[in-house]
Parts: C-alpha cells; sequence; structure tokens
C-alpha cells in the first residue's frame, strides 16, 4: 500500500458535487492536533461528558432532517417511495439513541460508580448469568434472545467488567483512526462515540470515498466534540487511508468493511501479506478492531408452521435482504432449511411472491453489478425478480445449493448486493 502523494488523489464525487481528499499536510496537522489533545480528553470530568452528549443530541437532532435528505439524494431514493424513510434508521436515529444510553451510562457512573443494568439478571445452572431488559423486550415484541456473560463473571463480580476505562483513569490517551464504512451513515459517528466514550480515546475519522457527502453533516452535528480539539474528519481512498494507518502518530485503528482490506492494513498485500497471515504475524504492531463483511446465515427450524407464520417469516427474511439495497454486512446471504420439511418450497414461494412485488433500488455501491455478476456465472439458473433500470440490480434468488461444494462463491465471497441464496441439509430429525 503506497503512501500519498503530496495533493492526494482526485476528487470524489458526490449527491452535492465532489470533495478533495485531504492532503498529507491536512492529515498530519489534524493528527498533530488529536495527540496534543488526548491526554485532556482523559481527563475530562464526567459530568462534562454528559453535559457534552445533551449538546450533541441537541445538535444531531436539528441536523437530521438534512442528514436524511442528502443520503436519499446520493442512494436514488425518491421521497414519495415506501424506502423514504429508511435513511433515518440507517442515519441520525440510532446516533441519538446511542447518546441518550451514553448519557444514561454517564449519570450512573457519576451517581452510582458504574452503570445501571435496566432490568434482572438471571444466573444460570452452570453459574453463568444474563442480563435483561424491558425496552428491548418492547421494541423486538415476539423475538426473544439471550445475552451470556463469559464463564467465570457472576452477579457478584459482574460490576467489575463494567466501565473500565472510567476506574481511576490511570491510562494514557490514545488517537484512534476510524476507517469509516461506505454504506450506513450512521456507523462512522457510532464508531466515533464507542471509540471516544467507552474506550476513552481521541478520534480521527477518515470518510469512505463511498458516502464522503455525509462527513459535512457528521461534522456539524459533532461540533462539541471538533471545538475542543478530541476529534477531526479526514477525506480519502485507499491512498490517504494506507499513509493513516502508517502513521506514527496513530495510536490504534478501527475499521468497519471488508475483510480484504482488514487483511491488507493488519497483513499486508500480496504473498508477503499471506504469508504473514498464515504466521499470525501482522505487519502492524498497532491495535487493530474491525467490524467485517460476512457471508451471514440465517437456519429456518422446520416445524408446523401456519400459514400467516410462513408468510411473516418470509416477509421478514426478504427485508433484511433489501434494506440499503442489500449494501449490509448483515444482509442475509444464506438460507439453511431441512432438507425433509415439507414447508421448505411454501416458504420458498413465499418468499418469491414478495420479491416479484418489491420495486427495484439503485444498486449504488461500486462494483455492485460486476459481483452480481460473479455469482450469475456460477448460477446462470439464479431467479431474478424485476426488470432493472440502468442503475438498477434485480432481485437475486438462488435456490438449492448443494451444501458439500464447499468452494461455492455463495458460501465463501459476501454478494453486497442484492443477492441472496438457499441450501438445504440432509438430516434425521431437526436437532441433528
Amino acid at each position: 500500500m503506497s503512501l500519498a502523494t503530496k495533493h492526494g488523489t482526485p476528487p470524489f464525487p458526490t449527491s452535492t458535487g465532489s470533495i478533495q481528499p485531504s492532503t498529507q499536510e491536512t492529515i498530519d496537522e489534524a493528527i498533530q492536533v488529536l495527540q496534543s489533545h488526548k491526554d485532556a480528553w482523559v481527563a475530562v470530568p464526567i459530568r462534562e461528558r454528559i453535559a457534552i452528549l445533551n449538546q450533541l443530541i441537541k445538535d444531531v437532532a436539528t441536523l437530521a432532517p438534512r442528514w436524511v435528505a442528502a443520503c436519499n439524494e446520493a442512494k436514488g431514493i425518491a421521497n414519495d417511495t415506501q424506502f423514504a424513510g429508511e435513511e433515518w434508521f440507517a442515519g441520525p436515529i440510532p446516533v441519538l439513541k446511542t447518546l441518550r444510553q451514553l448519557r444514561q451510562s454517564l449519570t450512573a457512573i457519576a451517581t452510582y460508580g458504574q452503570p445501571r443494568i435496566p432490568g434482572p439478571i438471571t444466573t444460570r445452572p452452570d453459574g453463568q448469568v444474563f442480563p435483561l431488559t424491558t425496552y428491548d423486550r418492547m421494541s423486538f415484541t415476539g423475538i426473544t434472545g439471550e445475552i451470556w456473560m463469559e464463564p467465570g463473571v457472576t452477579t457478584q463480580t459482574l460490576s467489575q467488567t463494567q466501565a473500565l476505562a472510567y476506574r481511576e483513569k490511570q491510562h494514557a490517551g490514545k488517537v484512534n483512526l476510524v476507517l469509516g464504512a461506505g454504506n450506513v451513515s450512521c456507523i462512522g459517528p457510532l464508531d466515533i462515540l464507542y471509540k471516544m466514550f467507552v474506550e476513552d480515546q481521541v478520534v480521527l475519522l477518515k470518510m469512505n470515498p463511498v458516502n464522503a457527502y455525509v462527513g459535512p453533516f457528521i461534522a456539524e452535528s459533532l461540533q462539541a466534540l471538533i471545538q475542543r480539539n478530541f476529534l477531526r474528519i479526514v477525506y480519502g481512498g485507499t491512498t490517504e487511508g494506507a499513509y493513516l494507518c502508517n502513521h506514527p502518530g496513530i495510536d490504534e485503528i478501527h475499521i468497519t468493511g471488508s475483510d480484504k482490506t482488514f487483511e491488507a492494513i493488519v497483513f499486508g498485500t500480496g504473498e508477503q501479506g499471506a504469508t504473514r497471515k498464515a504466521q499470525r504475524k501482522p505487519q502492524l504492531e498497532k491495535r487493530v478492531t474491525g467490524e467485517l463483511g460476512n457471508v451471514s446465515p440465517v437456519i429456518l427450524v422446520p416445524g408446523p408452521w401456519t400459514p400467516d407464520e410462513i408468510a411473516y417469516h418470509a416477509e421478514h427474511l426478504v427485508t433484511t435482504l433489501i434494506v440499503n439495497a442489500g449494501f449490509n454486512c448483515n444482509a442475509t446471504r444464506v438460507i439453511l432449511q431441512h432438507a425433509s420439511w415439507d414447508q421448505r418450497e411454501p416458504f420458498l414461494q413465499a418468499m418469491r411472491k414478495i420479491l416479484t412485488q418489491l420495486p427495484l433500488r439503485d444498486a449504488y455501491y461500486p462494483g455492485a453489478h460486476e459481483r452480481h455478476q460473479h455469482f450469475l456465472a456460477s448460477h446462470p439458473k439464479a431467479e431474478q425478480f424485476g426488470h432493472p433500470q440502468e442503475k438498477q440490480l434485480p432481485w437475486t434468488l438462488i435456490t438449492g445449493l448443494d451444501p458439500t461444494r464447499a468452494d461455492d462463491p455463495c458460501f465463501t465471497t459476501e454478494a453486497f448486493c442484492s443477492l441472496f441464496s438457499e441450501t438445504a441439509l440432509v438430516a434425521e430429525n431437526v436437532v441433528e
């Protein structure tokens, strides 16, 4: 990965024109400012942090309509379509929710010395514990889940694992480079908030070229952090990203993106990179965290499902694909069914019916059409729904994958477009 040139790379287009990648001078200056203020952030009292969060909540809420409008414009979402409200839940709403939750946690730390679990804690027979919140129960009606603590964490010791960065404040400050995601606009701000308020680090955010247009909105809504010199935002592509990752002023790195980009950062590229990965010898000594793309599976547990249950869950599964036009790392990619389930085909039929009725969306993410063709080349009988215009891709379903073919692209490669697949496992019973 080469270093940036003096003037960076050419500007990339956005919904409102173009944004020039940051020069090395701009990047160096931003890092210098953060380095000189990283210990000051660690020293900021909790009550002052709560005041900052209150200001951030006000500013994000004020800016939210313009933020959402820009995302809709960039992704080709018309205001009169069923997808028009989606960017609220991919942008400012989760940021506002996180800000409120951080404020709640810090208020509890200031009052009780630790965050409060907003619900009962249950101890399992094997000694493990998990918390439950009434809020989540109301938000996800009909869906249940458990959060298990690691073995050894008991009700008595649970508090010792909470808010570690706020205990005694003996740690030094750090500058964290956040390499922002290009698909969902809330991810960059959420990564900033986590690194700052949970891990106690100041942040340099590099916007992804795909959604660089969101950068000015993030900067405006997070001015309370920028004005105090605890946050900086820069722009650029792989060249600027490589320069930042190798910069001595960057202490840690967090990336949301593909596994290939992560491995290029951690191990390098080419044969040397592959060798380092095999030997588990990173080329960087810095701590690197990542939330990366994958092939997300969904397991359908067979049983005597009613027609209404089939219709509901078919709609639910299709929804996991169509949100953000399929450009999500947690979109369903492979559906696993029981080969002997007599309702396997009715479930697929219910999905086909929904896909047939859905309007198509712009495939705005770079490389989507090429990835789609790659999957069709391996599965020419893939079912395609809709009649795509120039910027669009059809909803695509590939059924009946051979579960023994481990090298099938559907099992090994994240489609990251409007495509998912289905396979069936032979088993004597549900448990098997």
